[in-house]
């Protein structure tokens, strides 16, 4: 960030107040002021710990300081007018508000990561991405892929750090904050064919929120963008990774779209075509009639592929008592297992109920 875009500011303000005002950083040395002899002096009576909140107002025994917005946790910048009176408070953080104006301007002007978010959250025309590329020198063709990680259960305004940390290079690799659960990684990879690469990135993120911050997470992985204008669809992948993964996959904490099959389908499917569709299956009884055994018994023969002697091995039952169960299956709902085209029918039909479950669940 360039002290210059302060130093504008102040310079429209500096007829409006009759105040010392300017901008200090972390450090509380000032880069830009009212006062130009004060710029690179520390002020000794800012402490940065005090003012940790973005729009927070604090007043020292001699000035008023106001946080300036942050894309991290930690204080980058805060405006300072001279004196505790409500006159300086009023100053400092009307000030507060052009500088961060001025900020905010800058950094989607200059930095990469504000152009790449402005991408994925669909918020820069198609025909711009290749002006604004091309302005900041950003290799458009090189393969991306898009990581979602979403803290579970609880978060931490820490976990951009922890994650920013594994991606020092911060002009290829973007960690970009999307709101208190989310957190978005745009990853740069060696070739399109990476997904080895991109599952081990996933695992590593996982692994730090966990260790550093307690933090249980899912992670939904993208397919690989080969343009920058593809990384708003990408995004939107990892997104429905995630919610299909909670579904269907809520075992696994690290959820690759590619691999979602027929979940993927079933999830974009009308709820009306879905229950349509379970009617027709189960004309005979409804899929509510199958009591837990039965429906274990179920998951174990798909699990097996439909062979009856490992299903019966891994369930320790007779291979007898395993057919008696199929025929009994067949006798209630109309669907011999053991045929392949209605062992489809009844997996895809088992898929649409736990997705109209998941949804009753949800609202």
């Amino acid at each position: 960030m360039s002290s210059r875009i302060f130093q504008n500011v102040i310079i429209q303000l500096k007829d409006a107040v009759d105040r010392t005002i300017g901008v200090v950083d972390e450090q509380g040395f000032v880069v830009a002021s009212s006062e130009l002899a004060m710029i690179g002096s520390r002020l000794d009576d800012f402490h940065a710990y005090e003012l940790d909140a973005a729009s927070q107002t604090i007043s020292t025994a001699v000035r008023t300081y106001s946080a300036l917005n942050s894309d991290s946790s930690k204080l980058d910048y805060a405006a300072f007018s001279e004196g505790t009176d409500p006159m300086a408070k009023t100053i400092c953080a009307l000030a507060a508000v052009a500088f961060n104006e001025a900020k905010s301007n800058y950094e989607e002007k200059h930095n990469k990561a504000a152009f790449v978010k402005n991408i994925i959250s669909d918020n820069i025309l198609p025909g711009d991405v290749y002006v604004r590329a091309k302005e900041l020198h950003f290799v458009t063709d090189e393969p991306r892929s898009v990581l979602l990680v979403r803290q579970m259960e609880n978060s931490d305004v820490a976990a951009v750090e922890v994650i920013q940390r594994l991606f020092p290079d911060k002009q290829k690799d973007f960690v970009l904050n999307i709101n208190e659960n989310d957190i978005v990684v745009v990853k740069a990879l060696p070739s399109a064919n990476a997904s080895e690469e991109v599952f081990k990135v996933a695992r590593s993120i996982e692994t730090a929120l966990h260790e550093e911050l307690g933090i249980k997470s899912v992670i939904g992985i993208s397919t690989v963008a080969r343009h920058l204008r593809e990384l708003a669809d990408r995004y939107k992948e990892a997104q429905v990774a995630i919610e299909v993964g909670r579904v269907f996959e809520s075992e696994k904490t690290i959820i690759n779209y590619e691999s979602l099959g027929l979940g993927r389908i079933i999830y974009q499917l009308p709820t009306t075509l879905c229950e349509m569709f379970l009617n027709e299956v189960f004309k005979k009884n409804p899929i509510e009639t199958l009591d837990e055994d039965t429906l274990e018994t179920i998951n174990k023969f798909f699990e097996n592929n439909l062979n009856v002697s490992e299903t019966s091995r891994k369930l320790y039952v007779h291979r007898n008592t395993l057919v008696y169960r199929l025929e009994k299956i067949k006798k209630i709902t109309g669907l011999d297992l053991r045929e392949f085209d209605h062992a489809i029918v009844f997996k895809v039909a088992m898929m649409v109920k736990m997705y109209l479950d998941s949804l009753n669940n949800k609202y």
